[in-house]
């Protein structure tokens, strides 16, 4: 397929580049999507196939939520900056459906732990691929903007599928299928759409200037290292908190009153739909406009305080709400958007997706290891589990704050001059 030169996204037209980021943030719906839709299915699997304590730890340390994911991240993001955005984002799609026609038809414990693994490594090939897309095609001064529409859908994924498997909870396993089968459905929609879409032409520009060829080894210098290190670092331990959260959720909302299965969805979709007011009002408006380390800093604050509660009070229901709103509001303009920010900010073209590749690989791995560690400790008392989580807020964020970079208002030349 012949690529058409078009100007840079700085001359872009506005509708352009807007329907340029959706296109490519539909992979955060349809990650999240993905984890939530496993999870919620879990049961049904558990109690139709008499799954095994040990399988469902496959499931869960596999899956879209962990291991698979970091794999498809590690290899996408390096051919994404080899052989461009578009061959990635465009055909990865065709394979998530394909993973996902397991699960749609799956009559056995091996085509879900199969479907899962496969829709993990689809889910993470895109996701470096789009966030460098959404980042390089958005116009001077509105990154953060733009990077928050797909954090926006990121958010929209799992209040969709909740609300799906609401709606058709009296088909049991049924359901399911049909919530699987319309992120499959979509999966095709998307490669049929961004078929439209024209390459990066920052990607392409960088690939003509190139002198030599840009390998792996490149990203290993010693700022790249502090850069990933600092990403990295923030980011995982965050994760461990948000990884665990949908462990320990749906206890509280069992141990504050017994609530229904329709209470129970209602408050997780509150959270959800608290998230995306928070990004958009907070994190869109602002990001490039002030200083975002003093932005990260109050989410993280705003987080610990949220978590704190639950290690520091009985849980009642006034509490679990507090908490609710407070992690809700706080992580809408935190370590997730920022991740994806500065993650694109922080490296020069050729090895951007490269580097959120190698990064996003880390962090779902050590956070697949660290769930098989969650029931265990979950024995130990619900107050030390919340204590500990509170202490990975904390950790995620000093190092936030003190690495944040000053990148508001920067053009990626401008950024990408600087590294040189």
């Amino acid at each position: 397929m012949t690529t058409v030169a078009i100007a840079h996204p700085d001359e872009q037209h506005q509708d352009d580049a807007w329907k340029n980021s959706i296109l490519a943030g539909l992979a955060n719906y349809i990650d999240a999507g993905s984890i939530v839709a496993g999870s919620a299915a879990l049961a049904l699997w558990v109690e139709t196939y008499r799954l095994s304590n040990d399988l469902v730890g496959m499931i869960g340390a596999f899956g879209p939520n962990a291991i698979s994911a970091g794999v498809g991240a590690f290899i996408g993001g390096r051919l994404c900056d080899m052989f461009g955005r578009k061959k990635i984002y465009q055909y990865d799609m065709l394979f998530y459906a394909f993973g996902m026609l397991w699960l749609i038809f799956a009559m056995n414990a091996w085509m879900i732990v199969l479907g899962f693994f496969l829709v993990g490594l689809a889910v993470g090939a895109d996701i470096p691929a789009s966030w460098s897309l959404i980042a390089e095609m958005a116009p001077k001064g509105a990154r953060g903007k733009h990077s928050g529409v797909a954090q926006v859908l990121w958010y929209l994924g799992p209040v969709v599928v909740l609300l799906m498997f609401l709606a058709l909870s009296p088909l049991g396993l049924l359901g399911a299928r049909i919530v699987f089968a319309h992120l499959a459905i979509l999966a095709v929609a998307l490669t049929f759409l961004r078929s439209k879409m024209q390459e990066s032409q920052r990607w392409l520009d960088a690939q003509m200037v190139s002198q030599r060829k840009v390998g792996l080894r490149d990203l290993f210098s010693r700022q790249h290292i502090r850069s990933m290190a600092f990403l990295a670092g923030m980011y995982v331990f965050w994760n461990l908190w948000a990884g665990t959260n949908g462990f320990f959720f749906p206890y509280i909302l069992r141990t504050v009153g017994d609530q229904s299965q329709a209470m129970s969805v209602a408050i997780q979709a509150g959270s959800f739909l608290i998230g995306m007011l928070s990004i958009w009002l907070v994190f869109m408006r602002w990001s490039d406009r002030v200083n975002q380390r003093i932005m990260f800093l109050i989410s993280a604050i705003i987080q610990v305080i949220g978590m704190s509660l639950l290690a520091l009070f009985p849980l009642t229901l006034t509490v679990a709400i507090v908490h609710v709103v407070l992690m809700a509001f706080g992580q809408g303009f935190g370590a997730q958007c920022f991740f994806q920010l500065w993650s694109s900010e922080m490296f020069p073209t050729l090895l951007r997706s490269t580097a959120q590749g190698v990064m996003f690989a880390i962090v779902r791995i050590l956070l697949g290891i660290w769930s098989f560690f969650v029931p265990v400790l979950t024995a130990t008392g619900f107050t030390n589990l919340a204590w500990i989580l509170t202490g990975f807020l904390v950790v995620s964020g000093i190092i936030g704050f003190w690495g944040a970079p000053r990148n508001e208002g920067k053009s990626l030349e401008e950024l990408e001059a600087g590294l040189s």
